[in-house]
């Protein structure tokens, strides 16, 4: 029986009322990262209409979205028609199967990305930052098992103030505790050792007399831990929600000589860092370091598609492949929507858009615009460090510049609410750690211009003047 196309229901999905809207909102929807008691005095925020770096809301209130879809993921932009075109001629086509078949943008796509990242020759899909980790955390474990018969080199090691998801698995590798409060116990075999950010060093040093600590550290974990039972080293290239904190150029190499000397794998969680945001395509690029796992979400398909990928170097597959009578010697995993077509073609149609129109580049280009006007903050009382690489910023908020002692949420709170008050949207370190939840964090679409830089550092500037001391 042929199937009836006419959509005669777009009129009853498109047409609403904004009040009932709202009123619905707060009867039904429980939304991510919020305290709804609030919403018994004000409204939730409802996007209806985005072009460019400008959002609209239900109220008809415009704003200059500098987080990229609050969560660092709309890499090129609002209302990408040639994204939303390819996707809907394939999902009239053929929308899904599972994967444990192929489909033709999901082939086209595991070629581009690994014509990117040609060390890294074999692409898992799935359809999240955390499931893309999970995978990452799953191969690990069982290509260990297979690689070292009898032992048990599985354990994990995470940066403090890194960030991996939401499930059980990328929490138990996450370097945030008040992400972590309520939610335990956590799963076994995940180790943290300390973070990398010079402004808060751990070892009380300053760079460069430092030995880079903060690296060769990791060294004496995996002794203290025992050579035979770790299997990898989990981080984001840049910590991103943690602070946006770049390591020094010689982090990554002492630390790929460690792994390397142990028999370690690295893991670089590119969700965040990929596809644009620090001024190159993935954010291990600005180091000399050669990871044997990425993973990567959000920009992937700009989000306009949910979609995740965990890369893989060709000798970890292989150590899957073996006779099929073992029948439990492959990696035995699947996402269900690690199937869906449509997602595929939007990351084909969106890895497109970042190469032609050079975004890379102008995500270095303005980064670094909007680096040096935030800089020039530092002459304020409540600035302690700007630091950042790419359209990727945070500028960290203190009480004191000597003790460096962290402005409170509150504090901060009223210097974002002012911000967004001038039509700026911009984010925080919000409820991750006990008491540096200090930083504003700017991460506009790489589309930015001039223009967009001028209005959202003027925002901040505004702020900061009224909430100094």
């Amino acid at each position: 029986m042929a199937l009836n196309n006419k959509n005669e229901h777009l009129d009853d999905l498109f047409n609403y009322d904004a009040a009932e809207m709202i009123k619905l909102d707060k009867e039904n929807v429980w939304h991510h990262l919020m305290q709804h008691k609030v919403f018994e005095t004000v409204d939730p925020m409802i996007i209806v209409e985005g072009n460019g770096l400008r959002i609209k809301d239900i109220k008809g209130r415009e704003y200059l979205d500098a987080v990229s879809g609050g969560v660092w993921c709309v890499n090129v932009g609002y209302g990408r028609e040639s994204i939303a075109e390819v996707v809907y001629q394939q999902l009239k086509t053929m929308p899904y199967y599972a994967g444990t078949a192929g489909n033709i943008p999901a082939i086209k796509f595991a070629q581009k990305l690994t014509s990117l990242l040609p060390r890294l020759q074999k692409v898992y899909y799935s359809n999240s930052g955390s499931e893309a980790n999970e995978k990452a955390f799953k191969m690990v474990r069982q290509s260990s098992r297979l690689k070292y018969p009898g032992k048990e080199k599985i354990k994990i090691l995470y940066r403090n103030k890194d960030y991996h998801g939401t499930t059980f698995g990328a929490l138990s590798a996450t370097g945030q505790e008040e992400r972590r409060t309520d939610f335990g116990p956590f799963l076994p075999g995940f180790v943290e050792f300390p973070h990398a950010c010079c402004y808060r060093c751990h070892f009380g040093k300053t760079y460069p007399d430092c030995n880079i600590d903060c690296a060769r550290v990791v060294e004496d974990v995996i002794i203290q831990e025992g050579p035979d039972t770790v299997g990898a080293v989990f981080v984001e290239p840049i910590t991103a929600g943690g602070g946006i904190i770049p390591p020094v150029p010689e982090y990554y190499p002492i630390l790929q000589e460690i792994c390397k000397k142990y028999d370690v794998l690295m893991i670089m969680d590119e969700v965040v860092c990929g596809f644009g945001r620090t001024g190159k395509m993935f954010g291990h690029e600005h180091y000399d370091v050669d990871p044997d796992i990425v993973t990567m979400a959000k920009g992937t398909a700009s989000s306009y598609m949910p979609l995740s990928v965990t890369m893989a170097k060709n000798e970890l597959f292989d150590v899957f492949k073996s006779d099929p009578s073992d029948k439990l010697a492959y990696f035995r995993d699947i996402s269900t929507y690690g199937g869906c077509a449509g997602a595929f073609a939007a990351g084909c149609e969106n890895t497109r858009i970042i190469e032609d129109e050079k975004l890379c580049e102008n995500s270095a280009k303005m980064g670094q615009y909007l680096l040096d006007n935030l800089k020039e903050f530092q002459t304020f009382s409540i600035v302690g460090d700007v630091r950042g690489m790419g359209l990727f910023a945070g500028i960290e908020l203190v009480e004191d510049k000597v003790t460096k002692a962290p402005v409170s949420e509150a504090f901060i709170g009223q210097v974002i609410g002012d911000i967004t008050a001038q039509g700026v949207l911009v984010g925080r370190t919000n409820r991750s750690f006990t008491n540096q939840n200090n930083i504003i964090n700017l991460a506009p679409a790489l589309v930015a211009t001039k223009a967009d830089i001028d209005e959202i550092v003027q925002a901040i500037k505004n702020a900061l003047e009224k909430f100094s001391k």
